[in-house]
């Protein structure tokens, strides 16, 4: 069964992966299959619906079977503007969807209880926002998101011109909730050919 309130996950693939010498960080293979295999198989129980945010032909991502939404402002205004695309979305497509939940595709540990626990801090905290963080490190861009706060955050974006994410949440109340390293980091990231060959050794790992 879904988690209650329904939830949209909004998969962020709309960088520019310059770390990685360009192209789509998420196609890149791990343990055979693309890392945005990895990322759909433990996002999709734990959500409604996901939706990728990608710019360029979205048929590249065909295989997948998922919408693709692109960036509504121009000029690769980072994070902020793949949330305000998949807030949009999930206005317009998902209405039955109050929170989106935002993941890189370039972290395939990401942890199965990841909802349930971002729902529960949300809701303990009275906050509007949540947010994962590991290792004493918050992770901004994965996080519980009212879709509610679409308006808040286009005007950020085009008329303050506002891009880091931390600048932006700053306004609103946000609840941290801390995921234990255990084996691995769970939101590990593979920014660069040497965090992949990182990302094949833990996945070797038993358990």
């Amino acid at each position: 069964m879904p988690p209650e309130p329904p939830i949209v996950g909004l998969l962020l693939a709309g960088g520019l992966a310059r770390r990685m010498g360009g192209g789509d960080k998420c196609l890149r293979l791990l343990g055979g299959r693309p890392i945005l295999a990895h990322i759909v198989e433990r996002l999709a129980p734990q959500t409604r619906r996901l939706v990728l945010n990608a710019n360029g032909d979205p048929a590249r991502f065909a295989a997948f079977g998922l919408p693709v939404v692109a960036d509504g402002v121009e000029g690769f205004a980072g994070p902020l503007a793949g949330i305000l695309a998949g807030l949009d979305w999930a206005r317009a497509a998902a209405p039955d969807c109050p929170l989106v939940l935002s993941a890189p595709t370039d972290a395939p540990f990401l942890p199965h209880d990841l909802v349930r626990r971002l729902l529960d801090a949300r809701a303990g905290e009275g906050a509007e926002i949540a947010m994962a963080a590991s290792g004493a490190q918050v992770h901004p861009v994965v996080g519980l998101w009212p879709v509610a706060l679409a308006g808040d955050l286009r005007h950020a974006l085009v008329v303050e011109g506002i891009r880091k994410v931390d600048a932006w949440t700053a306004r609103h109340k946000v609840a941290a909730v801390e995921f234990p390293i255990e084996d691995r980091d769970p939101f590990f990231n593979a920014n660069r050919p040497e965090d992949l060959a990182e990302a094949e050794r833990l996945l070797a790992m038993p358990g």
